[in-house]
């Protein structure tokens, strides 16, 4: 199936004299609109709200590889989430607040447990709840749209507050009640994982278990729920703090090293933006409300093209080499490199991956996941692996 790039592109071009040429692309959009010239505004002092705003994503100055990277995991829940690593004050988290705005509605259940239109399409009634069920009987809707939430986790979190728990009730006649944790919370939206590296080690594997599996199962005795966990995971770590164990490194499919602006220049325009921006959030974000408006169409056109997105088998083969040159074990390496290639082939409108995807995605797919211990590990059993076999092979041979 081909597509047209005008089809997709025509109705989102921007054009300004301050950027340069023609924006056709969401890569455009990322690579070019943060450079942007923003005048002082000239307004009153911000009164406050009673919610945060957040600061406008391509209004965020250079980290050209961090914005792409946590755009195409937008594109493509296949990539696995992203890590960013770095220093403090280099724009981590300032990003991954501002990244849900740029990102279109989504299908949010009515249910507490979950259950949506989905579920009956897919495998009848018996797959929702039976209160579900009786509102499909009525045409009551199951589901509702919403701007996809920021569900970021606490670093003082308990296992029950992240997978639920039961809660005693003896005005229920003595049933237990589900309580929902932050996990079914963060189905269909983003969970963020500030300092992840300071996670307890058993909270961060239920995370992992629940995002690769799409859902997780909540037990005591013989009550039970099922809850969906379909959520794009974005976690952030100074290693000054401390480092994150290599099996759950590898969990994170793009990862990204976050230094701060070495441009005069640039550091020089992220201040004043950020002056600008606190003076007030609200009118500061209409100066990128245009650029927004369109990020969000190109993140769902692209999301709609991603699926019908191809790889020639002599790029796949390429891909392979590179990471079997690199000596990386993990089968997710390939997963990510592939899949992050088609997310930014999808977002500038094509339905085939070039090497010049490849080149671009590999270093955040690739980066930290060569083991050092284990190459040495195999590298010192080699002798005995080869004597090993060597001693069977002869002992065969002599019967």
């Amino acid at each position: 199936m081909m597509f047209n790039e005008n089809e997709f592109s025509d109705k989102n071009i921007v054009s300004n004299p301050e950027i340069g040429s023609e924006i056709r692309s969401l890569k455009d959009l990322i690579d070019k609109v943060s450079g942007k010239h923003v005048q002082p505004l000239n307004y009153n002092q911000d009164l406050g709200l009673a919610e945060p705003i957040s600061y406008p994503f391509l209004a965020i100055v250079g980290q050209f590889e961090m914005k792409l990277a946590l755009t195409l995991t937008m594109i493509n829940p296949f990539i696995g989430g992203v890590l960013l690593i770095g220093p403090r004050g280099t724009g981590k988290t300032t990003a991954v607040r501002s990244i849900a705005r740029i990102l279109p509605m989504v299908e949010i259940s009515n249910c507490f447990y979950g259950c949506l239109p989905e579920d009956i399409k897919n495998d009848g009634l018996d797959s929702v709840c039976p209160e579900c069920a009786k509102k499909y009987g009525q045409n009551i809707p199951l589901s509702k749209m919403e701007n996809v939430q920021l569900i970021e986790l606490p670093l003082n979190s308990i296992l029950e507050n992240v997978v639920g728990g039961f809660e005693d009730k003896q005005a229920l006649h003595h049933r237990m009640r589900l309580k929902r944790g932050i996990l079914a919370s963060a189905d269909n939206n983003i969970l963020y994982i500030d300092e992840v590296n300071l996670l307890n080690d058993e909270i961060i594997n239920s995370i992992l278990d629940a995002a690769a599996m799409g859902k997780y199962t909540l037990r005591r005795g013989n009550s039970f729920g099922v809850f969906r966990s379909r959520f794009t995971l974005i976690g952030s770590m100074n290693p000054e703090e401390g480092f994150l164990r290599p099996q759950i490194m590898d969990r994170f499919g793009l990862r990204i090293l976050n230094q701060g602006l070495s441009d005069i220049e640039d550091r020089l325009t992220a201040y004043q933006r950020s002056i600008e921006f606190r003076k007030n959030p609200s009118e500061y974000n209409k100066f990128f409300e245009e650029e927004t408006s369109i990020a969000r169409e190109e993140v769902q056109e692209a999301r709609n093209l991603v699926k019908f997105v191809k790889i020639s088998d002599d790029i796949l083969r390429i891909g392979v080499n590179i990471i079997r040159q690199l000596s990386i074990d993990s089968l997710r390496a390939e997963i990510t490199l592939f899949e992050s290639a088609k997310a930014l082939a999808a977002a500038d409108h094509r339905d085939s991956v070039n090497l010049d995807d490849i080149k671009l995605v590999a270093p955040m797919a690739l980066r930290l996941r060569n083991s050092n211990f284990m190459s040495n590990f195999f590298e010192d059993h080699k002798l005995e692996e080869e004597k090993l076999v060597s001693t069977i092979n002869k002992n065969i041979k002599e019967n």
